[in-house]
């Protein structure tokens, strides 16, 4: 393929903005600010606390180096860390001083750290226009908010994963927004799916605006963990471009994406690269796919760096960046001061090459934690590639359970497991699905006629499962929100009601936070309390 000599700029995509986002207008105080910056100016005009009267003589953070090894757990010694001094004024034009962050500030956030970041996203995600801009947010929950109050009007679908964070459908359902669910694979969205749902929409809801938004998490999703394939993001951006659909990039486990994982009876600990070798090998992002300024990519250091800093960064094209930072002048008017001087300190001492280093190391012991978890399954249960041993088994991808005990020579290729996983490609999470017919209470719950069996045992295994001392999260809390929904007097829809998958039930399972220990007795007390309900 020719790379252009000169990169295009985002196309116009004003005729998205919802009627909030048109009227909204810029701050007059926020001018205030840029004015004071001229040199020998006298302000009388803002009310501005005197920095001389914040109780901060200076700040410092011990920090690890950037190659620290993070695989174990271990806290590296005093001698091992660095430290970050951020002082109250600062020594030289242009270095960092609390007298500036603890400050009120332009609401684009530290242009420091925008400086950074615009760099550091032009050098590893090569986005494919050439005017995209930097806005830093107080993290992606906030984001995707302001995104929504961006784009949506009331009564609007939303494109969505048919499993998806449920926080992402908060901001939308008290609008009367209404998820529209795609179907996925082991490789996340399925464009195909994507492509119908748009085709089909004129004959499935007449008279309704078609959707103009997609929500997705490309890498490491959360719940399933999957993630897509460079042809697979292309598919789906090609998709959104053809029908005039803005992508809404959710991009906390980008960094977090793993190598293919194998059945092995102990966990693979992962080799080490360099910050160069990740780097190449990091999956793309959908801005590279981005001629015209669709893609709003959300960013945010809380998987990266700590949740608690509630900082992270829109990558979008200038209108949208522009109508987000009138937003955000008036309601959040800048993410904390605190975080941004001690982040951009931590990455201007670090280095792009540090940062992708500390990323590095950070992706092989989410890694090797996926791989402990996966071998705890193995060791639990009978544990087969579904591809080999289940393939005429609806919906069985990855990794087939079986009871232990189970000799593989005796497995027929339409045997139901007692569940099967698609081994996360990247991200925090397990998404298991489990083959409830298996189950004795199953079926009596079928039997009885009851209106949802599915979610009807698998609260009853919820319940099982947290009396024997161990807790995951159910698969109904990320069914997306299909229809208006009044918090007073709206019944969710049952699983057959929603087209839900019937038969079978989900949980997802956390690998980010339990060490090897409790893990490995984690999933021993899940296998206790299956062998139970399915009576073997």
């Amino acid at each position: 393929m020719t790379v252009p000599l000169e990169l295009p700029k985002a196309i116009d995509l004003s005729h998205h903005l919802n009627s909030i986002a048109r009227n909204r207008y810029a701050s007059p105080l926020k001018d205030i600010l840029n004015y004071m910056a001229q040199p020998g100016m006298i302000s009388l005009a803002g009310g501005l606390p005197h920095p001389s009267l914040f109780p901060f003589a200076g700040a410092s953070v011990s920090v690890y180096t950037p190659d620290t090894d993070l695989k174990h757990g271990v806290v590296p010694p005093a001698s091992e860390q660095m430290t970050l001094a951020i002082p109250k004024t600062a020594p030289s034009k242009g270095a960092l001083s609390l007298d500036a962050t603890m400050q009120y500030a332009n609401s684009m956030g530290l242009p420091e750290l925008r400086e950074w970041l615009h760099a550091f996203t032009r050098d590893v995600l090569s986005p494919a226009y050439a005017n995209f801009e930097i806005l830093l947010h107080e993290g992606n929950t906030a984001a995707w908010a302001k995104v929504c109050r961006l784009l949506l009007d009331r009564g609007d679908y939303v494109l969505l994963e048919e499993f998806s964070f449920p926080s992402a459908m908060g901001p939308w359902v008290p609008e009367g927004c209404k998820g529209v669910p795609v179907k996925m694979d082991g490789q996340g969205l399925r464009a195909d799916d994507l492509e119908r749902v748009l085709t089909e929409w004129e004959t499935a809801h007449p008279g309704e605006r078609r959707p103009r938004v997609l929500y997705t998490v490309p890498q490491g999703a959360n719940p399933t963990g999957t993630t897509m394939s460079p042809e697979r993001m292309r598919d789906v951006y090609d998709v959104c471009r053809r029908f005039d659909v803005i992508v809404c990039e959710d991009a906390p486990y980008h960094a977090l994406s793993f190598r293919p994982f194998q059945i092995t009876p102990e966990p693979v600990d992962p080799v080490g690269v360099s910050g160069e070798e990740f780097r190449r090998t990091l999956p793309p992002s959908f801005l590279k796919y981005d001629t015209e300024g669709r893609v709003i990519r959300l960013e945010t250091f809380s998987k990266t760096l700590a949740p608690g800093s509630r900082l992270g960064y829109f990558v979008a094209n200038p209108l949208f960046t522009e109508r987000l930072l009138r937003a955000t002048e008036v309601e959040s008017q800048t993410p904390s001061g605190w975080s941004m001087a001690i982040v951009s300190q931590l990455l201007h001492t670090w280095g792009q090459a540090g940062y992708l280093q500390w990323l590095s190391n950070l992706r092989d012991s989410y890694e090797l934690r996926r791989n402990i978890m996966c071998a705890a399954l193995a060791k639990q249960f009978v544990a087969l590639p579904a591809e080999q041993y289940a393939s005429q088994v609806p919906g069985c991808e990855g990794v087939a359970l079986y009871p232990r005990g189970t000799d593989p020579a005796t497995i027929k290729p339409d045997q139901v497991p007692v569940a099967s996983f698609v081994a996360p490609a990247g991200g925090m999470f397990l998404w298991i699905r489990f083959y409830l017919t298996g189950a004795p209470r199953f079926r009596e719950l079928q039997a009885s006629g009851h209106e949802d069996p599915e979610k009807a045992f698998m609260d009853d295994m919820w319940k099982a499962l947290a009396d024997n001392l161990v807790l995951l999260t159910p698969g109904s809390y990320y069914v997306p929100v299909t229809t208006t929904f009044d918090a007073a007097t709206s019944k969710l829809p049952t699983t057959s009601e929603r087209g839900g998958e019937p038969n079978v039930g989900f949980f997802r399972f956390a690998f980010s936070y339990g060490d090897r220990a409790e893990m490995e007795e984690g999933i021993h007390r899940v296998e206790q309390v299956v062998s139970k309900l399915w009576g073997y």
